[in-house]
């Protein structure tokens, strides 16, 4: 239901809403989403010119979100790059349809509208206090697991591991393994 391009979009924004305050490249966010550079680029010039995120020029430009993690849902960003699609017609034209759908393109408009309602549901904040808050899809595992660390500048790296995990004020986990807690 969902297409690669909306995957890496959201790969993207959750990168930039776990580092809200650092302007980050297209290669840097390629390379944290695990994602190919050039795709990347162009995935982010869609979610610009959809108003999702904006650019930033000059010495540490790069891009940001356009508005709080809080306030953008996931399917803002996927209808941004491969918007979810709805059935108000019958696709094979058949003019004893008119706008009163068969049986089977009313199940298929009803599972469309039910996944929508669902990304409608979450935000991008949402995704960044999952069940993996402590380790999101943007972050390496460990900071020697850096790929390609040298496109990735210290102030983006820094801003990542020092963000707080669980932004609701919860305890930190401790770094230590549980057998020597």
């Amino acid at each position: 239901m969902i297409s690669q391009t909306s995957e890496y979009a959201l790969r993207a924004i959750v990168c930039l809403a776990h580092a809200p305050d650092a302007a980050m490249t297209a290669r840097e966010i390629a390379t944290l989403g695990k994602v190919p550079p050039g795709y990347m680029a162009k995935v982010l010039l869609s979610l610009a010119r959809a108003g999702v995120v904006r650019s930033r020029r000059g010495l540490n430009g790069g891009f940001v979100l356009a508005r709080p993690a809080t306030e953008m849902t996931v399917l803002d960003v996927v209808n941004a790059v491969d918007p979810i699609r709805r059935i108000h017609t019958c696709p094979l034209g058949r003019p004893e349809h008119g706008e009163h759908l068969c049986a089977l393109h009313q199940r298929l408009d009803l599972v469309s509208g039910l996944v929508a309602d669902s990304l409608a549901a979450s935000s991008i904040a949402d995704l960044l206090q999952g069940l993996h808050a402590e380790r999101p899809l943007c972050l390496p595992d460990r900071p020697d697991d850096r790929t390609e660390a040298t496109t990735t500048p210290d102030h983006v790296n820094q801003s990542l591991m020092n963000a707080d995990p669980d932004p609701i004020d919860a305890p930190r986990r401790s770094s230590r393994p549980a057998a020597a807690q």
